[in-house]
Protein backbone atom coordinates (compact mmCIF):
# COMPACT_ATOMS: atom_id res chain seq x y z
CA UNK A 1 0.00 0.00 0.00
CA UNK A 2 1.07 3.74 -0.55
CA UNK A 3 -0.38 6.76 1.08
CA UNK A 4 -0.12 10.20 0.16
CA UNK A 5 -1.21 12.66 2.86
CA UNK A 6 -1.39 16.58 2.32
CA UNK A 7 0.81 16.66 -0.52
CA UNK A 8 2.18 20.30 -1.59
CA UNK A 9 4.49 20.84 -4.42
CA UNK A 10 5.19 24.11 -5.98
CA UNK A 11 7.55 25.53 -8.80
CA UNK A 12 8.26 28.93 -8.45
CA UNK A 13 5.40 30.36 -8.22
CA UNK A 14 3.40 28.10 -9.88
CA UNK A 15 1.46 25.98 -7.32
CA UNK A 16 0.90 22.03 -8.93
CA UNK A 17 -0.56 20.18 -6.04
CA UNK A 18 -2.53 21.58 -3.27
CA UNK A 19 -2.93 19.17 -0.28
CA UNK A 20 -3.44 16.16 -2.11
CA UNK A 21 -4.85 12.81 -0.16
CA UNK A 22 -5.04 9.38 -1.36
CA UNK A 23 -4.45 5.99 -0.55
CA UNK A 24 -3.40 3.32 -3.37
CA UNK A 25 -4.31 -0.39 -2.50
CA UNK A 26 -2.34 -3.43 -2.74
CA UNK A 27 -4.14 -5.85 -5.22
CA UNK A 28 -5.46 -3.35 -7.24
CA UNK A 29 -5.11 -1.11 -10.38
CA UNK A 30 -5.14 2.84 -8.87
CA UNK A 31 -5.88 4.99 -11.95
CA UNK A 32 -5.38 8.75 -11.72
CA UNK A 33 -6.59 10.98 -14.42
CA UNK A 34 -7.56 14.10 -14.94
CA UNK A 35 -6.69 17.02 -17.80
CA UNK A 36 -3.39 17.97 -18.81
CA UNK A 37 -2.30 20.49 -16.29
CA UNK A 38 -4.39 18.73 -13.38
CA UNK A 39 -1.37 17.95 -11.58
CA UNK A 40 -1.22 14.02 -12.23
CA UNK A 41 1.99 13.79 -13.83
CA UNK A 42 4.08 15.76 -10.75
CA UNK A 43 1.55 13.74 -8.28
CA UNK A 44 2.99 10.51 -9.32
CA UNK A 45 6.21 12.18 -9.81
CA UNK A 46 5.97 12.98 -6.55
CA UNK A 47 4.86 9.60 -5.74
CA UNK A 48 8.27 8.13 -6.52
CA UNK A 49 10.41 10.47 -5.42
CA UNK A 50 11.58 12.18 -8.34
CA UNK A 51 9.82 15.24 -6.82
CA UNK A 52 10.08 16.41 -3.11
CA UNK A 53 6.83 18.31 -1.34
CA UNK A 54 6.78 21.26 0.57
CA UNK A 55 4.36 19.99 2.38
CA UNK A 56 3.13 16.32 3.18
CA UNK A 57 4.50 12.86 3.15
CA UNK A 58 4.59 9.80 1.05
CA UNK A 59 4.43 6.83 3.03
CA UNK A 60 5.12 2.75 1.50
CA UNK A 61 3.90 0.48 3.75
CA UNK A 62 3.95 2.71 6.89
CA UNK A 63 7.56 3.77 6.12
CA UNK A 64 7.95 7.53 5.53
CA UNK A 65 9.67 8.49 1.99
CA UNK A 66 10.80 11.46 2.80
CA UNK A 67 12.81 9.98 6.00
CA UNK A 68 14.36 6.60 4.28
CA UNK A 69 18.22 6.14 4.51
CA UNK A 70 19.46 6.50 0.93
CA UNK A 71 20.47 2.60 1.44
CA UNK A 72 16.63 2.46 1.76
CA UNK A 73 15.87 4.71 -0.89
CA UNK A 74 18.27 2.40 -3.30
CA UNK A 75 16.34 -1.06 -2.06
CA UNK A 76 12.80 0.58 -2.76
CA UNK A 77 13.50 1.74 -6.35
CA UNK A 78 14.31 -2.07 -6.26
CA UNK A 79 10.62 -2.82 -5.53
CA UNK A 80 9.09 -0.62 -8.19
CA UNK A 81 8.65 -1.67 -11.32
CA UNK A 82 7.85 1.27 -14.00
CA UNK A 83 6.42 0.94 -17.58
CA UNK A 84 7.04 4.14 -19.12
CA UNK A 85 4.66 5.73 -22.00
CA UNK A 86 7.36 5.33 -24.85
CA UNK A 87 8.04 2.01 -23.70
CA UNK A 88 11.71 2.96 -23.15
CA UNK A 89 13.40 0.11 -24.32
CA UNK A 90 16.90 -0.38 -25.75
CA UNK A 91 16.76 -0.30 -28.91
CA UNK A 92 20.37 -2.17 -29.29
CA UNK A 93 18.74 -5.21 -26.95
CA UNK A 94 16.86 -8.15 -27.62
CA UNK A 95 13.79 -8.24 -25.91
CA UNK A 96 15.29 -11.13 -23.77
CA UNK A 97 18.23 -9.25 -23.43
CA UNK A 98 15.86 -5.91 -22.18
CA UNK A 99 13.81 -7.81 -19.41
CA UNK A 100 16.80 -9.15 -18.32
CA UNK A 101 18.74 -6.36 -17.98
CA UNK A 102 17.24 -5.10 -14.17
CA UNK A 103 18.18 -8.41 -13.13
CA UNK A 104 21.79 -7.85 -14.06
CA UNK A 105 22.02 -4.42 -12.47
CA UNK A 106 20.38 -5.08 -9.20
CA UNK A 107 20.27 -8.75 -8.42
CA UNK A 108 22.63 -11.75 -7.30
CA UNK A 109 20.84 -14.27 -8.94
CA UNK A 110 22.74 -17.00 -11.24
CA UNK A 111 22.84 -17.10 -14.26
CA UNK A 112 20.23 -19.73 -14.47
CA UNK A 113 17.90 -18.30 -12.34
CA UNK A 114 18.70 -15.13 -15.35
CA UNK A 115 17.18 -17.26 -17.64
CA UNK A 116 14.74 -19.13 -15.63
CA UNK A 117 13.08 -15.49 -14.72
CA UNK A 118 13.13 -13.89 -18.02
CA UNK A 119 11.57 -16.69 -19.25
CA UNK A 120 8.97 -16.71 -16.74
CA UNK A 121 7.81 -13.15 -17.19
CA UNK A 122 8.06 -13.74 -21.03
CA UNK A 123 5.55 -16.34 -21.02
CA UNK A 124 3.27 -14.51 -18.57
CA UNK A 125 2.76 -11.40 -20.87
CA UNK A 126 2.55 -13.91 -23.76
CA UNK A 127 5.89 -12.80 -25.37
CA UNK A 128 6.88 -16.76 -26.36
CA UNK A 129 9.19 -16.54 -29.50
CA UNK A 130 9.86 -13.06 -29.40
CA UNK A 131 13.34 -13.45 -27.13
CA UNK A 132 15.64 -12.59 -29.85
CA UNK A 133 13.63 -10.28 -31.49
CA UNK A 134 14.63 -6.31 -31.19
CA UNK A 135 11.87 -3.67 -30.37
CA UNK A 136 12.08 -2.36 -34.03
CA UNK A 137 11.05 -5.84 -35.50
CA UNK A 138 7.98 -6.36 -32.75
CA UNK A 139 4.84 -4.21 -32.84
CA UNK A 140 3.94 -1.53 -30.25
CA UNK A 141 1.43 -3.76 -28.56
CA UNK A 142 4.71 -6.29 -28.24
CA UNK A 143 6.61 -3.38 -27.29
CA UNK A 144 4.64 -2.69 -23.94
CA UNK A 145 4.56 -5.99 -23.18
CA UNK A 146 8.30 -6.29 -23.02
CA UNK A 147 7.95 -3.21 -20.97
CA UNK A 148 6.05 -4.79 -19.08
CA UNK A 149 7.57 -7.74 -18.94
CA UNK A 150 10.38 -5.91 -17.58
CA UNK A 151 9.11 -3.95 -15.04
CA UNK A 152 8.24 -7.35 -13.29
CA UNK A 153 11.39 -9.31 -14.20
CA UNK A 154 12.15 -8.27 -10.00
CA UNK A 155 9.14 -8.80 -8.92
CA UNK A 156 8.36 -5.59 -7.30
CA UNK A 157 5.84 -4.94 -4.71
CA UNK A 158 4.96 -1.74 -6.56
CA UNK A 159 4.04 -1.03 -10.31
CA UNK A 160 3.32 2.59 -12.23
CA UNK A 161 2.48 2.88 -15.37
CA UNK A 162 2.28 5.81 -16.93
CA UNK A 163 0.10 6.19 -20.12
CA UNK A 164 0.64 2.53 -20.71
CA UNK A 165 -1.41 2.73 -23.95
CA UNK A 166 -0.03 6.13 -25.50
CA UNK A 167 0.46 5.46 -28.95
CA UNK A 168 -1.88 1.93 -29.50
CA UNK A 169 -4.89 0.68 -31.61
CA UNK A 170 -7.74 0.74 -29.38
CA UNK A 171 -7.91 -3.27 -29.58
CA UNK A 172 -4.34 -3.81 -28.05
CA UNK A 173 -5.01 -1.08 -25.39
CA UNK A 174 -7.34 -3.29 -24.31
CA UNK A 175 -4.81 -6.28 -24.29
CA UNK A 176 -2.51 -4.48 -22.17
CA UNK A 177 -5.18 -2.79 -20.14
CA UNK A 178 -6.46 -6.42 -19.04
CA UNK A 179 -2.37 -8.11 -18.70
CA UNK A 180 -1.84 -4.86 -16.04
CA UNK A 181 -4.88 -5.99 -14.20
CA UNK A 182 -4.00 -9.48 -14.68
CA UNK A 183 -0.40 -9.13 -13.22
CA UNK A 184 -1.76 -6.76 -10.37
CA UNK A 185 -3.94 -8.98 -9.15
CA UNK A 186 -2.19 -12.06 -9.52
CA UNK A 187 1.51 -10.72 -7.78
CA UNK A 188 -0.76 -8.53 -5.20
CA UNK A 189 1.14 -5.84 -6.24
CA UNK A 190 -0.07 -2.01 -5.63
CA UNK A 191 -0.19 -0.49 -9.10
CA UNK A 192 -0.54 3.25 -10.01
CA UNK A 193 -1.53 4.22 -14.03
CA UNK A 194 -1.58 7.97 -15.01
CA UNK A 195 -3.59 7.55 -17.76
CA UNK A 196 -6.44 9.84 -19.72
CA UNK A 197 -7.85 7.35 -21.08
CA UNK A 198 -11.52 6.27 -19.94
CA UNK A 199 -11.33 3.18 -21.71
CA UNK A 200 -9.27 2.63 -19.17
CA UNK A 201 -10.94 3.65 -16.73
CA UNK A 202 -14.09 1.59 -17.83
CA UNK A 203 -11.58 -1.47 -18.18
CA UNK A 204 -9.76 -2.08 -15.25
CA UNK A 205 -10.23 0.78 -12.68
CA UNK A 206 -10.35 -0.55 -9.48
CA UNK A 207 -10.10 2.46 -7.49
CA UNK A 208 -9.77 5.76 -9.25
CA UNK A 209 -8.93 8.70 -8.51
CA UNK A 210 -10.28 12.32 -10.71
CA UNK A 211 -7.65 15.11 -9.96
CA UNK A 212 -8.41 19.15 -11.14
CA UNK A 213 -6.05 21.81 -10.70
CA UNK A 214 -3.81 19.96 -8.05
CA UNK A 215 -6.56 18.63 -5.74
CA UNK A 216 -8.23 15.53 -5.70
CA UNK A 217 -12.26 15.80 -6.52
CA UNK A 218 -13.72 12.80 -6.75
CA UNK A 219 -12.54 9.07 -6.27
CA UNK A 220 -14.56 5.67 -6.47
CA UNK A 221 -14.46 2.52 -8.75
CA UNK A 222 -15.06 2.16 -12.58
CA UNK A 223 -18.91 1.57 -11.54
CA UNK A 224 -19.60 4.94 -9.60
CA UNK A 225 -17.77 6.88 -12.16
CA UNK A 226 -20.56 6.50 -14.69
CA UNK A 227 -22.96 7.28 -12.35
CA UNK A 228 -21.13 10.26 -10.41
CA UNK A 229 -22.96 13.65 -9.81
CA UNK A 230 -19.90 15.31 -9.46
CA UNK A 231 -19.78 17.92 -12.00
CA UNK A 232 -16.13 17.85 -12.98
CA UNK A 233 -15.85 14.44 -13.05
CA UNK A 234 -19.61 14.27 -15.54
CA UNK A 235 -18.06 16.85 -17.62
CA UNK A 236 -14.50 15.25 -17.96
CA UNK A 237 -16.07 10.98 -18.72
CA UNK A 238 -19.36 12.34 -20.72
CA UNK A 239 -17.66 14.50 -23.14
CA UNK A 240 -17.91 12.19 -25.80
CA UNK A 241 -20.87 11.22 -27.65
CA UNK A 242 -20.51 8.07 -26.82
CA UNK A 243 -20.20 8.21 -22.95
CA UNK A 244 -23.66 11.03 -22.97
CA UNK A 245 -25.28 7.98 -24.57
CA UNK A 246 -23.93 5.75 -22.11
CA UNK A 247 -25.01 7.99 -19.19
CA UNK A 248 -28.56 8.68 -20.96
CA UNK A 249 -28.82 4.72 -20.95
CA UNK A 250 -27.85 4.42 -16.94
CA UNK A 251 -30.22 6.91 -16.03
CA UNK A 252 -33.91 5.57 -18.07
Amino acid sequence: MIRAENIHKSFGENQVLKGVDVDFYKGKTNLIIGRSGSGKTVFLKTILGLFDPEEGDIYYNEERLGTMSKERRKLLHQEIGMVFQGGALFDSMSVAENIRFPLEMFSNMTEKEKDARVKFVMDRVRLEGADAKYPSEISGGMQKRVSIARAISMSPHYLFCDEPNSGLDPETAIVIDQLIQEITHEFEMTTIVNTHDMNSVLEIGDHVIFMKEGLKVWEGTNDEVLSSTNADVEDYVFKSKLFKQVRQALRK
